[in-house]
């Protein structure tokens, strides 16, 4: 495992569990509003080793509840179902961010029970979405398929945009909603511009009025939509 960042507590990204996140080196995508551009390529100078990780999670162990892993890209890892059972084996339960773009891998480990959660981003509508990924030419399929497994499967998880004013409009959330019908749980999260952003200076975010927009045009087709980084 590729680990170039470790968050020691989180409340926020792992729903209903004290965790701490794990961030994974390299990505498949160039989102040039990422804020974790540092890790695209090979990952931070300072990584971390697994055996500092699991000491970590050792120690931590009668406090933590879950780990989520994160990146970058954490599907990339050749080793990344190996890593997540010996997380398991701790008693620590397991949350997978990813980007969807690879289903078989997604449906493996959800299927063989190692995923308590999974976050999967919705990057744009599909008429724009290798625009925004900044990955010209990228298989849609791919995308459609781990959409597809999420809503009939097993696993609980979550489908969320980040939104950017500069590449998302309101009919990006018109078309998105029909396209994850039936999830149970969507997220849109405000653009903020950081000092780590991989295109700087260039996009900013929507007000909160505007989100609850985007947010209202969603709604008719999932369980429930919410809004993140917005104070109500």
């Amino acid at each position: 495992m590729k680990i170039s960042g470790l968050q020691k507590t989180t409340l926020l990204d792992f729903p209903g569990h004290v965790a701490c996140t794990i961030f994974t080196g390299g990505c498949n995508f160039r989102c040039p509003f990422c804020h974790n551009s540092d890790l695209l390529d090979n990952g931070a100078d300072d990584d971390y080793t697994e055996e500092e990780v699991f000491e970590f999670l050792h120690k931590r162990k009668g406090v933590l509840e879950g780990v989520c892993i994160t990146g970058g890209e954490p599907t990339l890892q050749p080793d990344l179902e190996d890593f997540i059972r010996k997380v398991r084996e701790l008693g620590l339960a397991v949350k997978l961010d990813t980007n969807g773009y690879k289903p078989e891998l997604l449906k493996d480990l959800c299927q063989k029970g190692l995923l308590d959660y999974v976050a999967m981003d919705i990057k744009a509508s599909r008429d724009h979405y290798g625009e925004v990924a900044g990955a010209p030419g990228l298989n849609m399929e791919l995308v459609d398929e781990s959409i597809a497994f999420l809503l009939s499967g097993n696993t609980p998880y979550e489908f969320r945009t980040t939104v950017v004013r500069g590449l998302h409009t309101a009919e990006d959330f018109r078309k998105i909603g029909p396209w994850i019908k039936g999830c149970p749980g969507y997220y849109l999260q405000c653009f903020t511009e950081s000092g780590q952003v991989l295109v700087p200076g260039i996009y900013s975010d929507f007000t909160k009025e505007e989100m609850l927009g985007f947010a209202d045009l969603v709604r008719p087709y999932v369980g429930q939509v919410s809004l993140r980084g917005i104070d109500y």
